[in-house]
């Protein structure tokens, strides 16, 4: 991982690795913890936001599946892992941490599909967190 990342999103990778992690091996947070934090970079990251994201993401995960899955095309397990993931971070913060202006969640959430996702895996995840945003942020949208 490059020195230049900010401690939030390098926070951001190590959670999508994590939320990986869940879903194909079923690690719970605490081996995905343990994991992590013998990564190298690991130490770089903003502990607090990892800690709160890590749980609330994997405690809330089938109503943040529901939420997203009304923007979705296909059943959510033939969404590739890496974009599940994503898109399972994004709508925990959308719905979950509102200090986070929505553009900045649905901006990284972009950059990630870019790094790590498929070929056009950010027109994807932009389109379902764009959807999911207009309704779980609508007062921040100026569309309540």
């Amino acid at each position: 991982m490059a020195s230049n990342k900010s401690p939030r999103r390098r926070t951001r990778e190590f959670l999508i690795q994590g939320l990986y992690q869940a879903q194909v091996g079923g690690q719970d947070a605490a081996a995905i913890q343990v994991q992590a934090e013998g990564v190298q970079g690991f130490d770089k990251v903003d502990r607090e936001m990892y800690d709160a994201l890590l749980s609330d993401t994997l405690a809330n995960r089938e109503a943040l599946v529901a939420d997203l899955s009304v923007y979705i095309d296909r059943p959510w397990h033939e969404v590739s892992p890496i974009e599940r993931s994503i898109l399972l971070l994004g709508a925990c913060e959308l719905k979950l941490h509102l200090e986070t202006p929505y553009r900045v969640i649905i901006n990284e959430a972009i950059e990630l599909a870019k790094i790590y996702g498929g070929t056009d895996g950010h027109k994807f995840v932009n389109g379902v967190l764009d959807k999911l945003a207009a309704v779980l942020r609508a007062t921040e949208l100026g569309r309540a």
